[in-house]
């Protein structure tokens, strides 16, 4: 019940008009339970749209654990567990294709990048145009996400993850403005 009145709630108002209590009223439920078993707003979401892996909680982990100079390889690595699980990679693709045909699912996937995802990063990222060096990397692991789950393109598709990493990490880097790890030129053989 819980969770059925959540995913009508985030559809209908968008993710930052729609509160806990207001879900826990509506489901005749105390706001505690809600919490006991949700934890926040971000995990409610996350189970509200079957998501067995929540991509706001794992940016916070990402972004907490290690250190800015690793994030790109470590986001990348996880996108792509997250995305190759069967358990989560089925969820991540409907809610992916529904976005791209629902206006409502498209707005409460916005909301929720740009007030969780986007936010959080630009947070660390700090200095001059963080929120757009932060959208930018977002932008860089959604154009693989639809290229390679969605789309299908080859040889993206079928790519090793860790040729992924290597291919897009420094993309990752250059969004959010850090050093290049790779030379720009391929280097010459005699």
């Amino acid at each position: 019940m819980i969770l059925a009145v959540a995913r009508r709630r985030f559809l209908e108002d968008g993710y930052h008009m729609v509160t806990m209590r207001s879900i826990a009223h509506e489901a005749g439920v105390d706001l505690a339970l809600i919490s006991y078993y949700f934890g926040s707003k971000v995990g409610l979401f996350g189970a509200a749209l079957a998501l067995s892996v929540n991509p706001a909680e794992l940016a916070a982990q990402l972004l907490n654990e290690g250190g800015l100079d690793t994030f790109p390889e470590r986001a990348l690595r996880e996108l792509i567990t997250a995305w190759e699980a069967p358990e989560s990679g089925a969820a991540f693709l409907a809610l992916f294709k529904n976005a791209a045909q629902d206006d409502a699912v498209a707005a409460l996937v916005r909301e929720a990048l740009q007030g969780e995802i986007v936010s959080q990063l630009a947070d660390v990222l700090g200095g001059r145009h963080a929120r757009k060096r932060a959208a930018a990397c977002v932008a860089v692991l959604a154009g693989l996400i639809s290229t390679r789950y969605l789309i299908k393109l080859e040889p993206i598709s079928s790519m090793d993850p860790e040729e992924l990493i290597r291919l897009f990490s420094p993309q990752l880097r250059l969004a959010i403005g850090l050093p290049s790890r790779i030379p720009l030129t391929p280097p010459t053989h005699p």
